[in-house]
């Protein structure tokens, strides 16, 4: 009777409880669902406008001339008879120290940080939204303190922009009267307030509803979790030694 007893009290032999198939929940609270989609449609709105050349709007040699922190579209170049012509692509400067000017060099690295942030935290906000237990309500509000802080470096990218326009590139295509905060000719695109209106939302309204994005807090549900099973163990080992 004792054999018998140690051998059905073995943990490897209780009874465990089988999951429903196809059943799928959600880390997240209703709140922490529209928290998800309006952080990946920021995330994404920022990283785009920070990879398009439409910062900036201008024109050279008759041309139209755009801009962003590190890519151009249409640039000169020398042809025959060293005179002037422009090629109409568009790039990016061949290294960062073609950049014109330390602003936009400055503004290239805070504001593609910002975006990978954003773009990091989206991710591991949409991932919640089929995954269970992987955001907390305490790491909900963390998540929104990283957005805070992404949408705080686009924003400051988006401030230091403006000190490059006294380079002289920017000048020649601005009518030589350009100068920090004064644009000349030029005028700001709209990839500029795209990146700026993602960062103020990443800022105010993500980070708000991070609040409310997750469950209970972990450590609760892993001590619920834990005494659930404690009891089960404990009625399977009373069940045992019961003659």
């Amino acid at each position: 009777m004792t054999t018998f007893c140690i051998w059905c009290c073995e943990p490897t032999h209780l009874p465990i409880p089988a999951k429903k198939p196809g059943t799928m929940r959600s880390s997240l609270t209703l709140v922490g669902t529209l928290w998800a989609f309006l952080s990946l449609v920021t995330a994404v709105a920022s990283s785009a406008s920070y990879f398009l050349p439409y910062w900036l709007f201008g024109s050279q040699l008759g041309k139209p001339v755009s801009f962003s922190t590190f890519r151009r579209c249409n640039y000169p170049v020398r042809g025959e008879g060293q005179s002037l012509i422009m090629v109409e692509e568009c790039g990016r400067y061949a290294s960062f120290s073609a950049i014109p000017s330390l602003a936009w060099q400055m503004c290239t690295v805070v504001t593609g940080a910002g975006c990978a942030l954003l773009l990091l935290v989206a991710l591991a906000a949409v991932l919640g939204c089929c995954m269970e237990e992987l955001i907390s309500r305490m790491m909900g509000r963390c998540m929104g303190a990283a957005q805070f802080v992404g949408g705080l470096l686009i924003s400051s990218g988006c401030a230091l922009y403006p000190l490059g326009w006294n380079s002289p590139e920017i000048m020649q295509t601005c009518g030589n009267i350009s100068n920090q905060f004064q644009l000349g000719t030029c005028q700001l695109g709209w990839a500029y307030y795209c990146a700026g209106g993602g960062a103020a939302a990443a800022m105010l309204i993500c980070t708000w509803l991070s609040c409310f994005a997750g469950r209970n807090p972990k450590p609760v549900m892993l001590v619920e979790s834990i005494m659930k099973n404690t009891n089960s163990y404990t009625m399977e080992f009373d069940h045992c030694l019961k003659p």
